[in-house]
């Protein structure tokens, strides 16, 4: 259906077609409104709209449907209840048109509008021909009906578009209008589009942050669900990356701004699920080609139906035949197919949003649907990234002393590994004397911890002053700080980028539904090895550098294999580019990735990705569950209304019934939870 709305510029009326029934100007933005004039109800910056007003407005698209429909009823009650003798001849086909009008006009002026544009065979074409048809033969309750029902299938249709879309904007346009900016010792309210880089933000318990900044409170809990689909706290420290879009739970906090209004990564989510829709799936691609070869043919089809049975059919009656001719029009009209699918992918988008997953495009989840491996990086993807100590071995001294000499000495070090013994000794160092510290090349650290000498490096450190160590450390393929105290050793720090929580989960998750997990690191092969063999994933490689996981996505892709991958990192762009899906980590993944990927991961879990391949598999499902229920169904009655067997009203169901049903069976995908 054909919906109008403002053009930003100069407030001129142009048209959009979300459900792509004709070849009109697409536009995909929210705030479009039905073939009867009137527009959803939103605010200009794309915010919640006013609810009361909303309900004013969706009446308003159904009041031209409400005229018709008493008009229509008075007159079937003068025609079989109360007769009238004035209700005869002129009277009663005027009293027709009268009901006929409120809800054939707009489609009437819809048809000759497409005509214009060379868009001859429109289901608006069809639809007034049908009713015209019916006035002709004398069937002017029937001709009135077909339009009222097709008139509020229209509306309810447009409201499904509507809604499914709002619903993928709200998900995510959640910034609010203005923020409290504190100048000096007043807190002031300012429009959150003034504020400008640097400046300060207080933020109160329940309050949403409106721009991208840097936490300089000691801490806070933020609710992230916009950003993530998580609804548990996230607490984060001094200096942490507050988000647009979180909401502070607990205390005043204060945020320096470190990112545009326009340019927060919130911004950039909504930007980019509005591109979304513009990017057809295959499926849509297929129906809309095919609405515009079939159009024609059923117009020609019934033609047939009407004239060709005179060569054939004794008592040949033109009425009876061009009755047969309408009712296979109406059931003809492709509505079902050219709503209900689209309808679907928007749905698919929305419930991927609710669940802090962004496709780029309904194509995407066609994608996902038939992905047959998922190839990941290590670093980000399946771990944290961060450092941090997993184990601690004490030899002939208590494993307290053995931390707290080492934090001690590390403290003089600003290497990451140093900076993970630290954080595990819990400022437990703090008490000591550090004296004499010697950085060694490529070994590790020397000094006095409280006037013991301390070596804390590597195995070379250790075999460079002699010093007896376990030799079973050597087959470690983690990262190994061993320590020396005066002179004999005892002990060692294993250390390891730490697993995520859910990746275990993930893998398990992807192999139930018999698809293979290939890993790419540029990490050492042993630690590459070992993080694959306790997560179960089938294939392993490590030592790869960016252009050695660019020749390995492309030797999967000769096995003419359906690939995503999933990365986080700037070196990982190149792949995500090249795999047939590409996703991005998007909570600390790299801007070029995330502007790269098709699809962007907003918590950053792994489970997310088995979520986004069971809504594309969902969506696909509810799609063709729609194709073949409008093709059985009027089929069907195709068959019945050129056998004559089919009124008028079979034919009404088999169009706007079938399309309804479609519609409803379209937006549960937003209601499932995955």
């Amino acid at each position: 259906m054909i919906h109008k709305h403002k053009d930003e510029a100069g407030g001129k009326q142009s048209c959009c077609a979300l459900d792509e029934k004709t070849d009109t100007k697409t536009d995909d933005d929210v705030g479009c409104c039905s073939s009867h004039g009137e527009p959803e109800n939103h605010s200009d910056d794309g915010h919640d709209h006013d609810h009361s007003n909303y309900s004013q407005s969706v009446f308003g698209m159904f009041v031209p449907s409400i005229i018709s429909l008493v008009v229509l009823l008075i007159a079937l009650l003068f025609d079989n209840f109360f007769p009238q003798s004035w209700f005869s001849g002129w009277v009663r086909i005027a009293w027709y048109i009268i009901a006929y009008l409120p809800v054939g006009f707009p489609v009437f002026k819809e048809a000759l509008e497409a005509i214009k544009k060379r868009e001859i065979f429109t289901e608006f074409l069809l639809m007034t021909i049908a009713t015209l048809g019916a006035f002709y033969i004398g069937e002017y309750p029937e001709g009135v009906a077909v339009m009222l029902f097709y008139a509020v299938g229209e509306v309810f249709q447009t409201l499904a578009v509507q809604r499914a879309k709002s619903n993928i904007k709200f998900l995510l346009d959640q910034r609010p209008d203005t923020a409290t900016v504190m100048e000096g010792e007043n807190a002031i309210s300012k429009k959150a589009s003034e504020i400008t880089i640097g400046e300060i933000i207080q933020l109160k318990p329940g309050e949403k942050l409106a721009l991208d900044g840097k936490l300089l409170s000691d801490t806070a809990s933020f609710n992230t669900a916009v950003l993530t689909g998580e609804s548990k706290p996230d607490t984060k420290q001094k200096d942490a990356t507050v988000l647009a879009g979180m909401i502070n739970l607990n205390t005043v906090v204060l945020v320096e701004v470190t990112t545009a209004y326009t340019d927060s990564k919130l911004s950039k989510i909504l930007e980019m699920v509005q591109d979304a829709t513009a990017k057809k799936a295959p499926t849509e691609l297929f129906i809309r080609k095919f609405a515009k070869i079939y159009t024609p043919v059923v117009v020609f089809l019934a033609i047939g139906i009407c004239l060709l049975p005179m060569l054939f059919v004794e008592n040949y009656d033109f009425n009876d035949w061009l009755y047969r001719a309408l009712i296979f029009l109406v059931i003809s009209c492709p509505c079902a197919l050219v709503i209900s699918i689209p309808l679907g992918y928007f749905g698919g988008i929305g419930a991927a949003s609710k669940n802090g997953i962004l496709f780029k495009g309904s194509n995407f989840l066609d994608l996902m649907a038939s992905v047959q491996v998922i190839v990941m990086d290590k670093t980000g993807t399946l771990t944290k990234g961060v450092f941090k100590v997993q184990k601690v071995v004490a030899v002939g001294i208590l494993e307290a002393d053995l931390v707290k000499y080492t934090a001690a000495l590390e403290t003089k070090s600003t290497h990451p590994v140093g900076t993970a013994i630290i954080e595990y000794a819990k400022g437990s160092e703090k008490n000591t004397t550090v004296t004499d510290v010697e950085e060694i090349a490529g070994h590790g650290l020397k000094g006095k911890v409280d006037g013991n000498e301390i070596l804390a490096g590597n195995i070379k450190l250790i075999k460079k002053f002699n010093i007896s160590y376990d030799p079973e450390i050597d087959n470690t393929p983690f990262t190994i700080i061993v320590i020396a105290i005066n002179q004999k050793y005892a002990g060692y720090f294993l250390i390891a980028d730490e697993i995520k929580e859910d990746a275990k989960e993930a893998v398990q998750s992807l192999h139930k539904i018999n698809i293979k997990t290939i890993m790419l690191s540029g990490d050492k092969q042993a630690v590459v090895s070992a993080i694959a063999k306790e997560l179960n994933i089938d294939q392993a490689f490590g030592d790869l550098l960016p252009e050695n996981k660019i020749q390995k996505v492309e030797e999967l892709k000769k096995q003419n294999l359906r690939i995503a991958f999933v990365g986080d990192g700037v070196n990982d762009a190149p792949v995500v580019a090249l795999a047939d899906a590409g996703i991005a980590m998007g909570g600390l993944g790299s801007d070029a990735t995330i502007e790269t990927a098709d699809i962007v991961i907003q918590n950053d879990q792994p489970t997310k990705i088995f979520t986004a391949i069971n809504i594309g598999r969902k969506t696909k499902q509810i799609v063709w569950q729609n194709i073949g229920l409008a093709f059985t169904v009027k089929a069907i009655v195709l068959v019945l209304g050129a056998g004559g067997l089919a009124t008028m009203w079979e034919a009404v169901f088999a169009d706007v019934g079938v399309a309804l049903l479609a519609i409803l069976n379209a937006v549960r995908i937003q209601r499932m939870k995955f």
